[in-house]
């Protein structure tokens, strides 16, 4: 998976308003009411219809751990679309993200600047334009490298250039060696 789109999806998941199912037949019955049917969720977690008959009826209880972390995935992917899209349009229009980081940041500038990366610790209120672009490229499937870019663009404009006040020959931001990024909606 990706750290920063990892990151994003807990966010939203913080705003759910009702914890997601826990038993994997509960999971699984949840799937089945979703998805229509119990052929759909078998070919969705690559198991036998059967199988899913029979977590639906409560005749097997434990998955194995990687039928469960795909269970798992799908259920939260699936659950509280309409909360889901609200907190997304809530951080996009008005509210805006907090990031919470610990990387490595640089960035290139004209000669004479100190542009040396280091590991530094970061919080800080991303305005609500760069809270739609991360949502909007995570939507259209944006890989990591893409989503930590659009990161340090933001970063750049908010932390190093101050919304424009300062440092407004800075170039590039580098986003690198990310030991932790979370967000806050």
């Amino acid at each position: 998976m990706t750290v920063v789109g990892d990151g994003l999806e807990a966010a939203v998941h913080k705003a759910f308003t009702r914890p997601a199912p826990k038993t994997a037949p509960a999971q699984m019955r949840y799937l089945v009411r979703k998805l229509k049917g119990t052929k759909a969720v078998a070919q969705l977690l690559r198991v036998s219809q059967r199988t899913v008959e029979r977590y639906v009826k409560n005749q097997i209880k434990k998955p194995r751990p990687e039928l469960a972390a795909r269970l798992e995935r799908e259920v939260k992917k699936r659950w509280q679309p309409q909360i889901r899209a609200q907190a997304r349009k809530r951080a996009a229009t008005s509210d805006g993200i907090v990031i919470d980081t610990r990387a490595r940041l640089g960035y290139t500038a004209p000669i004479g600047s100190t542009d040396e990366s280091r590991i530094r610790h970061l919080t800080i209120a991303l305005p609500p334009h760069h809270a739609a672009r991360l949502f909007d490229a995570q939507e259209a499937g944006a890989d990591d490298r893409q989503l930590q870019q659009i990161t340090a663009d933001a970063l750049r404009e908010v932390y190093f250039q101050d919304g424009g006040r300062r440092a407004g020959t800075l170039e590039e931001v580098r986003f690198t060696d990310i030991e932790h990024v979370e967000f806050e909606l």
